[in-house]
């Protein structure tokens, strides 16, 4: 499976079999993200056994979470962005390995998460479970192209993909609140979802990147 089949299959799941993540998947998830980690700076870090990064409420809604990504890294001022991208990349990546995830970005326990963590000035913004679901998850309610989308004259095939890709990212309360302008092969996006903006913005770059292909536009 493919990063761009991935998107078309992932869902959000909220419950799990009782079924453990075997060794060699779980070696393979943390090298993707120890390949993230250092292109992102960060210290995405895989738990498994264990559901203390959730929170109580994520707890009473979910069932059987035993394994989660924490999204960690130094505490800057464009951390949430970098977390959504790359945190994106590695939730993309646990679905080609047959997995399912659900990004919990307001019902995370960060103490919890925290204690896994190794280094000083980390700061803690959401966590991933992972597993095998119980179903696959249903696709979310969306917007048409044209809601979030903007092109000067008539938008390559390139740009529509980036579009359809961005609209399969996950976003917190689902509001997809995208606006995205391409002129030429400059393309702007930006996202106003409040307190979740920066990891929306990253999670959607991820994705209009992964469905246009970086090598057809450059990020105005």
């Amino acid at each position: 499976m493919t990063i761009q089949e991935a998107m078309r299959e992932r869902h959000m799941v909220r419950k799990y079999l009782e079924k453990p993540i075997p060794a060699e998947i779980t070696t393979q998830l943390q090298a993707r993200m120890d390949e993230d980690n250092q292109a992102g700076g960060l210290c995405l870090t895989l738990v498994t056994g264990n559901s203390d990064g959730l929170g109580g409420m994520a707890k009473l809604i979910s069932k059987n979470v035993s394994n989660y990504i924490i999204l960690a890294g130094p505490d800057t001022p464009t951390l949430d962005e970098t977390l959504g991208y790359w945190g994106a990349d590695a939730m993309l990546f646990a679905q080609t390995l047959g997995l399912n995830s659900w990004w919990i970005g307001g019902m995370f326990n960060a103490k919890g998460a925290a204690k896994h963590l190794v280094g000083e000035g980390l700061r803690v913004n959401g966590v991933i479970a992972v597993g095998y679901g119980a179903t696959q998850g249903i696709p979310h309610k969306s917007k048409a192209a044209a809601d979030i989308s903007s092109y000067d004259g008539v938008a390559p095939r390139w740009f529509q993909d980036g579009v359809s890709a961005l609209l399969l990212a996950p976003t917190a309360l689902n509001k997809q609140a995208y606006r995205v302008h391409g002129e030429g092969n400059k393309v702007t996006l930006v996202c106003d979802s409040g307190h979740f903006a920066g990891i929306d913005l990253g999670i959607g770059k991820y994705h209009f990147e992964a469905g246009a292909r970086k090598d057809n536009f450059e990020w105005a």
